[in-house]
């Protein structure tokens, strides 16, 4: 089983697995024109949890309604439910306003899967036309240092940068669409007591940008698809199963839209 968790102000999901939105409550996080932190934390939490939930991933939420935790708090919630990773959504911000920009995610080290998904996730935002600011150490934070699974705080954005948050706002689907990819490729990855997890394969080429053309047009309709790189072929897949009945009905889908697939476990 696995679970994902997410931060301090944001929101967070624990991938079982937790997720967790950061801020909530009284603590509304960056404020910007009336636009406050915590609310985009938690909408994006939500999705996010929602896609990996339509592909077998336990997910628990450390919030799913404006409530206000301690970073404290967020990671006892997260060491209780046994969760394999924690993720902490949040949205960054700057001295002035317009100052900067881009997506970034921060971890308590650069060891490990959680420095892989925190880069695939940062690549994958990045393919949505956010600045790519990199994966920062920050050993310091505590729901990074005091979390006992791997865990990452995702910066999606800053909220006083109107740049971002247009990209934010018309893209918040294909947002949690990137960052869940990522998420699902990355646990293809994994390699040591891992479950078996079954994939529908829609492609493999031997030149990116046709594996990059298939992949976009995946997402544009609303599949979990992502981008892997083996034996010297771009492969493209949706979804990550434990159970091979989920990947059949995926695989239904996607041959019912002309797609040709194959049911993979790598």
């Amino acid at each position: 089983m696995l679970r994902i968790s997410y931060p301090e102000q944001g929101s967070s999901l624990c991938v079982l697995r937790r997720l967790l939105p950061a801020h909530g409550g009284t603590d509304p996080g960056a404020v910007y024109k009336g636009r406050q932190e915590k609310d985009d934390n938690l909408e994006l939490t939500l999705e996010v949890g929602k896609i990996l939930e339509e592909n077998g991933i336990d997910v628990v939420y450390t919030r799913t309604t404006d409530v206000y935790q301690t970073p404290f708090e967020k990671a006892r919630l997260a060491n209780e439910s046994g969760a394999d990773y924690f993720i902490s959504f949040h949205r960054n911000s700057s001295p002035s306003d317009n100052q900067y920009e881009g997506v970034e995610v921060l971890v308590y080290d650069k060891n490990g899967i959680k420095f892989d998904m925190a880069e695939n996730i940062v690549g994958a935002l990045g393919e949505l036309g956010f600045r790519e600011l990199g994966v920062k150490e920050r050993p310091g934070l505590v729901v990074l240092r005091r979390t006992k699974m791997p865990a990452l705080l995702v910066e999606t954005g800053f909220i006083n940068s109107d740049g971002d948050n247009d990209l934010y706002d018309e893209n918040l689907k294909e947002t949690a669409q990137s960052i869940a990819g990522a998420i699902l490729g990355t646990l293809t990855e994994e390699t040591i007591e891992a479950p078996v997890y079954y994939r529908v394969q829609t492609g493999a080429f031997q030149n990116r940008e046709n594996a990059d053309r298939m992949l976009y047009q995946l997402m544009d309709q609303g599949y979990p698809a992502y981008l892997l790189h083996q034996n010297d072929l771009y492969k493209v897949q949706a979804g990550a199963f434990q159970q091979l009945g989920n990947a059949v009905n995926m695989e239904q889908r996607l041959r019912d839209e002309g797609y040709s697939t194959v049911i993979v476990t790598k």
